[in-house]
């Protein structure tokens, strides 16, 4: 055998020593889990190696001191710890449990939560309230029922009630994060849905939202009616303790809706346009957006015409109140136990409020009184044992065609409740008067509203501010009625309880005046939209197959939706039959 060359055999030694092709190449596969008598914890090959050595990774309780976020080595919190996939063998018996472990200490417990005061949340599923204002029919006429003296019975049902003050500290109250787990509200219906209506449309407010149409700021066809001069003396400030009380002042007002108008019926046969509505109809459509309460929209086609109605006893006769606060006023059904700060009654008591507050700003002086055109057409002095309201009614045209091979107009019915010389020229001025009213800034669905005896002088811009937020659409449909009616000037009263608990006495805090566009500016309010939603609606209803239909707009009770209803003939007479024979049980029964 021949030697191996010198220096070659250590390597020869080597190979031999290497294990077979057929075996795997690398370390000996061991099961030992110590390395010279140290245990060491196993490990895997997909483990990332982030450090040596974490001493923060198992604290005492899976956390470490701060809340449980690691604060140690931030830049490697998304790295995985080596070792991290097996459990250690590092960590220490536990000796006992120190969860039970308790510091013994005589201090009264305060029992403060970092919510605030009253943070009560209340669930509860809701109801709508019963019928509205209560109207007279006869002969095409409805009537406005009549406030007496003393106080007595108004609206529908008003029964003057008293109920205890329920203060749950609303002012305190704070929307935190489990707000979202309160159950939604769940109202009923403005009207009665029948299986027989045919739905044609159903939109959302994210549409109605998006809809423009630029207008004029349209043109006088009639006006009919007188107004009286505004009493100036409402603009001054209050004397603390020297509050005027607001008094009932019978009056013959009218809410008559647009078919039963004998001047737009006039109007609708010489062919003066092709819809027809009131500003109190037409100023709920166009800021249908705002809305949350339910409400309806009776629309009559007749050939090429369309005629926006209410029903009777509808819930646009009535006023609302903190309709868009957080967490506005609750129903009975909902737990609410102070019955006159209920949704209904406060709406009832708003309405009272400004039929009232409305005859009484006004000096009833026949030397200034301004007679329109025509006398009040609603007004028969041979029925009426009262004089009629100061009123003026505006009959107005505007353009809303979206070209010009063809012409669509509108005409709606205005109302102006005075008028007043103008500071400058001594021209006159017209002026439509509307009522704020407070009623518990501390009770639940004040809406965190300030106090107006104590604020109202100093702050009126955050008082002004919290009712832009708490009645953003009663507001918007005001300013967008004075808009309609081309008034000058907008005036806003402000109407406190005497107490808390009693809901038929009033007091007037103050009056503020604005010109109805600048207030629409400071609310966002933009009429092109509303215009683009009445043409929207109205072009649906022209589009049915029969020239001879009737629809019924509905608002969502519970749902920012509005649905488009077809109704079949006689279908709205049957309801209105049956909410008469309702409300003459009820009456048979109270006697």
């Amino acid at each position: 055998m021949t030697n191996p060359t010198p220096g070659l055999s250590g390597l020869v030694d080597l190979i031999d020593s290497l294990p077979d092709l057929g075996a795997t190449w690398g370390p000996a596969v061991t099961t030992e889990t110590t390395l010279n008598g140290v245990p060491y914890a196993p490990y895997s090959k997909g483990d990332k190696l982030g450090r040596m050595a974490d001493w923060t990774a198992d604290s005492k309780d899976g956390r470490d001191g701060r809340g449980g976020r690691q604060q140690y080595n931030r830049n490697f919190r998304d790295q995985q710890i080596y070792g991290a996939g097996s459990t250690s063998i590092f960590a220490p018996p536990v000796a006992e449990d120190e969860s039970s472990f308790s510091v013994v200490s005589n201090v009264k417990d305060t029992g403060k939560t970092r919510f605030g005061r009253g943070a009560v949340f209340t669930r509860g599923r809701g109801q709508r309230g019963g019928a509205g204002a209560q109207a007279g029919r006869g002969g095409g006429r409805q009537t406005f029922q009549r406030t007496g003296r003393g106080g007595q019975q108004y609206g529908g049902g008003y029964d003057g009630g008293r109920g205890g003050r329920q203060n749950t500290g609303a002012r305190g109250r704070r929307f935190g994060w489990k707000d979202y787990d309160k159950p939604q509200r769940n109202r009923d219906a403005s009207i009665n849905i029948k299986g027989d209506w045919k739905l044609i449309e159903e939109i959302d407010y994210n549409r109605l939202s998006k809809l423009n149409l630029e207008t004029d700021e349209g043109e006088d066809v009639d006006d009919y009616g007188f107004l009286y001069a505004y009493d100036r003396s409402y603009d001054k400030p209050v004397v603390k303790n020297a509050e005027r009380r607001l008094t009932a002042i019978d009056r013959a007002a009218y809410n008559v809706t647009t078919s039963s108008d004998p001047v737009i019926q006039e109007l609708a046969e010489k062919d003066e346009a092709t819809i027809f509505a009131t500003d109190n109809i037409l100023s709920m459509l166009m800021c249908a957006p705002r809305s949350v309460s339910p409400w309806d929209i009776v629309i009559s086609r007749q050939g090429n015409k369309v005629f926006f109605d209410k029903r009777d006893n509808a819930a646009l006769d009535l006023v609302t109140v903190n309709e868009n606060a957080a967490d506005a006023p609750l129903d009975a059904s909902e737990g609410s136990k102070d019955g006159i700060n209920q949704p209904h009654a406060l709406a009832e008591e708003a309405t009272f409020i400004n039929h009232n507050f409305a005859n009484q700003v006004v000096v009833e002086n026949e030397s200034e009184k301004v007679n329109m055109a025509h006398e009040n057409p609603f007004y028969n002095a041979s029925e009426e044992n009262v004089p009629p309201a100061s009123k003026a009614y505006k009959y107005r045209r505007f353009d809303l065609s979206t070209s010009e091979e063809e012409s669509v107009f509108l005409v709606v019915r205005t109302e102006i409740d005075a008028v007043q010389k103008n500071a400058t020229d001594g021209k006159n001025q017209l002026v439509t008067v509307h009522a704020l009213n407070e009623w518990d800034s501390k009770a639940q669905g004040a809406g965190g509203a300030l106090d107006w005896r104590t604020k109202l002088a100093s702050q009126r811009g955050a008082v002004v501010a919290t009712e832009m937020k708490n009645n953003s659409c009663k507001l918007a449909r005001w300013t967008v009625q004075s808009i309609l009616a081309k008034a000058d000037v907008m005036k806003l009263g402000f109407v406190s309880r005497v107490n808390p608990k009693v809901n038929d006495k009033h007091v007037i805090l103050g009056v503020v005046g604005w010109k109805p566009k600048d207030f629409a500016n400071q609310m966002n309010l933009q009429l092109s939209n509303g215009w683009g939603i009445v043409r929207t609606i109205a072009d649906m209803c022209l589009k049915s197959e029969s020239e001879d239909a009737k629809f019924v707009l509905v608002k969502d009770p519970n749902k920012n939706i509005l649905r488009l209803y077809e109704v079949p003939a006689g279908s709205l007479d049957e309801e209105a039959e049956e909410l008469d024979q309702v409300e003459e049980d009820g009456e048979e029964a109270e006697e």
